[in-house]
């Protein structure tokens, strides 16, 4: 075939490289309009994974990169005069320059004809007289531009301002991290030796910060020289430079995220940055484009048509594509949001650094650093009150007012669906029992109703009778007798979402006979097909909030230890919140303090007959998911108004209050609001949603995303799973009940054979 790769960056001449030892009948060109030495970043940062691929793929140019490559173990992270190391992490480096004149000599050795100060200004005219057309022309690439409609690409600018620039200043001891507070805000530098001479010297900052300083409207030599005094302490008399000589004015960027629909249209195939980009914070854009260099070559030369070749490159890249930048995003969004985090301890700033793109977990941390990590735990520990100990952080106590939690594991509030006319039964006893005796610091129980009126379905346990009153005090005794757990009363009114059919039938739907009234802020039903409620009045704003009184009442005559008020997930507080439930047009309506009125006239009445002594909390949808709600920022507002009134933690849910709403699920992927409500106004938080395993729970202590965790469905199916991640963990301190000492005894055993556990740690 008559081939061109239309960019002479790694991934092309690595693509033209990879095709030709597959094939040396291919005539293969590589057009690039720069200069052959011309290059427009420092240095290339690869894994050791991606060096075992190029190896395997092309020993040659592997053994020639490889000659050049500068090796560090460490991350340093300099915050506030402290200089935090962690090792382990085994990065490598090489200058682009130096990897693009390897890849060059290597093209022309094979053959590969290479045309440099070539712009290409017909791209048809280029489809039309190759057979195969490689487009590695970078992240503004013109042919994905030229053929957008077939590529549909999405193009994300992200909001911090970098630029590139090198130095001759030494970091070669670690991939290095510095945060410098300025008369204009925070600033900050990615640093890495990629040769004994030099190191990459990546400055960011937030665009509030780059307009305060002006840079926009310095030259590059004055842009320069300010980094160069912010960063003097650091540069040990050296310079800054830049390559970019040719970009008139700044210099300063913001990163463009691309991902396309689709990677190839006719002949075309895209390659690298042109098809998806990877943020600089992770390093691996390199990686990237030559992974997908090999892939494509590979397909091209195995598949029988050039349309089965690219479909089964698409099909084989995308997956780890989308992994990547998935973790890219995070990273990227961690640094656009660090101010967030510069308050924190140099420890837990170091570790959230770390672990911010959820590729770097807790026990991946351990076997990185063990000697870091440890110290990290047992400062976790001290800040809990103890001190000169050594556990994970879910096995750190925690205090709420006059409440300590033997452990930072809650078990989340799952509706179970078999009370009788409101009254809790022997399967609410078994069911909560069981868990406080598996050993989580903080047992929920369901969201309990104030009312007959208030249940969300007919199997809803409530709070509004005496013998519902006995039922959980039936519970409370026991747990209190037999347990180190405290338990929490959830209470709550289901209001638009009330007289629905249980949870294992048709969720959310009416019942088929029997369906009582409903009410709500506003008339709206939850869908066509339910009720529409009555809009409340004064008389039932004031009946109602009398009721969530009363059941708080009887909650502390049962002996509950914490009351929580559910205001999520589109039932009657939380139905107040959002304005897509909330369309009143009085008081209690319109802008976010009108909406939030009533919720918190009921927060402050029950909190006035909670005792002082008990802790109280609220959950909340931190967003609707969906256009016109409730989003991340309104719901730091939320957090802090109930904090006024005298919530002591937040229990940060999301969704479920709309049905239009369109989330995005993933791991943990709920606990970043929890993470920006406590880290923007240091309120207590707790996290939930999809978290499963230790791991999850220790990273997100550890990194201060929230103060508790709380996992549901791990504890359906496992009562027992803070004792067996106890185990686990090789955690010896954790209480288990006197009758099952045995148990804990052989399951200890287990773990440290690494045997018959079913918990990734």
């Amino acid at each position: 075939m008559k081939v061109v790769c239309l960019g002479g960056g790694p991934g092309g001449l690595y693509f033209a490289i990879s095709l030709k030892l597959r094939n040396p009948g291919h005539e293969i060109t590589v057009i690039e309009r720069n200069k052959p030495d011309d290059t427009f970043g420092w240095g290339v940062v690869l894994s050791d994974e991606t060096l075992a691929n190029l190896r395997a793929n092309d020993p040659v140019s592997a053994d020639a990169i490889h000659a050049h490559f500068a090796y560090w173990d460490d991350i340093s992270v300099i915050l506030k005069g402290t200089n935090t190391v962690s090792t382990g992490h085994g990065f490598c480096g090489i200058g682009r320059r130096q990897m693009l004149l390897l890849l060059q000599e290597r093209c022309r050795e094979l053959g590969i004809e290479l045309k440099y100060e070539t712009d290409v200004s017909d791209i048809d005219a280029l489809v039309a007289e190759y057979d195969l057309v490689v487009a590695a022309d970078g992240i503004n690439s013109r042919v994905r531009s030229h053929f957008a409609e077939h590529f549909k690409p999405e193009i994300d600018t992200r909001a911090c301002k970098f630029v590139w620039l090198g130095t001759h200043a030494k970091f070669d001891n670690a991939f290095t991290f510095i945060f410098e507070k300025t008369e204009h805000g925070w600033i900050w530098a990615h640093a890495y030796q990629f040769d004994k001479d030099t190191a990459t010297f990546i400055v960011e900052c937030a665009q509030e910060t780059f307009d305060a300083f002006g840079f926009a409207d310095m030259t590059q030599d004055e842009s320069i020289a300010t980094c160069e005094r912010i960063f003097a302490a650091h540069l040990g008399g050296h310079k800054l430079m830049t390559n970019a000589r040719h970009i008139r004015g700044s210099a300063w960027i913001n990163f463009n995220r691309v991902l396309c629909e689709k990677w190839h249209y006719r002949n075309v195939v895209l390659l690298g940055d042109s098809s998806a980009t990877a943020h600089f914070s992770i390093g691996s854009g390199s990686k990237l484009a030559l992974e997908s260099a090999i892939a494509l070559a590979e397909f091209v030369e195995t598949e029988p048509t050039l349309e089965a070749a690219f479909e089964r490159y698409q099909e084989d890249r995308r997956t780890d594509v989308l992994r990547l930048q998935s973790a890219a995003r995070n990273s990227t969004e961690w640094f656009e949001q660090v101010e967030r985090y510069l308050d924190l301890d140099p420890v837990q700033f170091t570790y959230s650094l770390l672990t911010r793109s959820q590729r770097i977990s807790h026990e991946n941390l351990r076997l990185r650093d063990p000697a870091w990590l440890k110290g990290a735990e047992e400062w976790f520990q001290a800040q809990a009150g103890a001190n000169g100990v050594h556990r994970a952080p879910m096995f750190a106590p925690y205090r709420l007012r006059d409440m300590t939690l033997v452990n930072r594991v809650v078990v989340s509030p799952m509706a179970q669906y078999k009370a009788v006319d409101g009254c809790p039964t022997d399967w609410h006893f078994a069911h909560y029992a069981e868990r406080a005796k598996g050993g989580a610091g903080l047992v929920y129980v369901e969201m309990t109703c104030v009312s007959p009126e208030g249940r969300i379905t007919p199997g809803c346990p409530g709070l509004y009778a005496p013998e519902h009153e006995a039922a959980w005090k039936r519970l409370t005794d026991f747990v209190h007798a037999e347990t180190q757990a405290k338990l929490c009363m959830q209470i709550g009114h289901a209001g638009r979402k009330a007289s629905t059919q249980l949870g294992w039938e048709e969720s959310d739907a009416p019942l088929a006979a029997g369906n009582w009234p409903i009410i709500a802020p506003s008339p709206l039903p939850w869908t066509p097909e339910n009720q529409v409620p009555k809009e409340m009045n004064r008389a039932d704003m004031d009946r109602v909030r009398d009721q969530f009184v009363a059941a708080t009442q009887m909650a502390d005559r049962a002996g509950f230890d914490m009351v929580e008020l559910h205001a999520a997930h589109g039932y009657l507080i939380s139905s107040f919140i959002s304005p897509l439930s909330n369309h009143r047009t009085d008081a209690y309506g319109g802008s976010l303090e009108n909406r939030m009125r009533y919720p918190l006239e009921v927060f402050a009445a029950m909190r006035a007959a909670w005792p002082a002594g008990k802790p109280m909390s609220v959950r909340i949808s931190a967003s609707d998911w969906a256009t016109g709600g409730v989003d991340a920022a309104e719901a730091v507002h939320i957090a802090e108004m109930f904090r006024a009134a005298g919530a002591d933690i937040i229990d940060v849910s999301a969704g479920q209050t709309s049905t239009e709403a369109q989330p995005v699920y993933g791991r943990m992927f709920q606990t970043p609001f929890s993470d920006r409500i406590r880290n923007e106004t240091g309120i207590a938080t707790m996290a939930v949603g999809n978290i499963y395993e230790p791991d999850h729970v220790n990273s997100i202590l550890m990194a201060g995303r929230a103060d508790l965790v709380c996992l549901a469905r791990p504890h359906l199916a496992d009562p027992y799973w803070t004792l067996h991640a106890a185990a686990a963990l090789g955690d010896t301190a954790t209480a288990w009940p006197l009758p099952y000492l045995r148990g804990r005894d052989q399951m200890q055993r287990l773990a440290e054979r690494g045997e018959g556990l079913g918990l990734r740690v």
